[in-house]
């Protein structure tokens, strides 16, 4: 039971931090957009890595710098790419605004949709009252992507970033080598929880941030923020 209690507390301490791949689950989160499948892909890379780490590899990734050389350059220019597209949807938030469902008709995993950001009734006006929160069903509109290119989004994010590597695999694979036997692997069982339940709080924890996103202006923040967060992660890798 100690050697699990380290290894959760150890394993929060390296997962619950402001970067690309919360930034990414928070937002997902928020739009109720393919939430599942983002918080399966980050809680089983996560598992993936930690047992690795736990195995051994932690030294092989040591003595082939050269990878970790690649994932620099390569999540360097995803970050920035993935930063461009946060700068424009907080430049015109419209852009990616889906149209709205029949009056009335709310689904069960609609996204909210800012005021005033379309307009779909009969007569060409916005029915929606001022001031309230409007929802789509994401398959109906523009918003959402595709489940195959929001996974190969979040894919991305976690493989192509190198302090993935060095937290989950080298730093967190030299703290159990301290353990001896089954122990090494309770305390992966206790970073595995850890991580596991951390992208289900935020995956599915950020919509209780939805009635905050009722209006434009608290999307442009948060696309701002995440491009800013994206960019430094960037520009980080870039100068090593």
């Amino acid at each position: 039971m100690t050697s699990i209690l380290s290894g959760f507390g150890f394993g929060l301490s390296l997962i619950v931090a402001i970067g690309a791949q919360n930034a990414h689950v928070l937002r997902q989160g928020i739009t109720r957009t393919h939430v599942g499948a983002v918080v399966a892909v980050c809680a089983v890379s996560d598992v993936l890595l930690i047992a690795a780490g736990v195995a051994g590899f932690g030294a092989v990734v040591r003595s082939v710098p050269e990878v970790l050389v690649v994932a620099r350059w390569a999540g360097a220019v995803f970050l920035c790419g993935y930063a461009a597209l946060a700068l424009r949807r907080a430049w015109s938030p419209a852009a990616l605004v889906p149209a709205a469902d029949p009056p009335g008709e709310v689904a069960d995993d609609a996204v909210p949709v800012p005021v005033g950001a379309v307009s779909s009734s009969a007569n060409g006006r916005d029915s929606t009252p001022r001031g309230a929160a409007r929802f789509a069903h994401p398959a109906r509109g523009r918003t959402a992507p595709a489940l195959g290119a929001t996974i190969a989004t979040t894919l991305a994010l976690t493989w192509l970033n190198p302090h993935v590597y060095l937290d989950t695999v080298v730093l967190l694979g030299s703290f159990a080598s301290a353990h001896a036997g089954a122990d090494r692997w309770y305390l992966a069982a206790g970073a595995m929880t850890a991580s596991v339940l951390w992208f289900l709080a935020l995956g599915y924890g950020a919509r209780l941030l939805r009635p905050l996103f009722a209006r434009p202006g608290a999307w442009r923040v948060l696309d701002a923020a995440i491009a800013l967060v994206m960019l430094a992660l960037g520009a980080g890798l870039l100068l090593g």
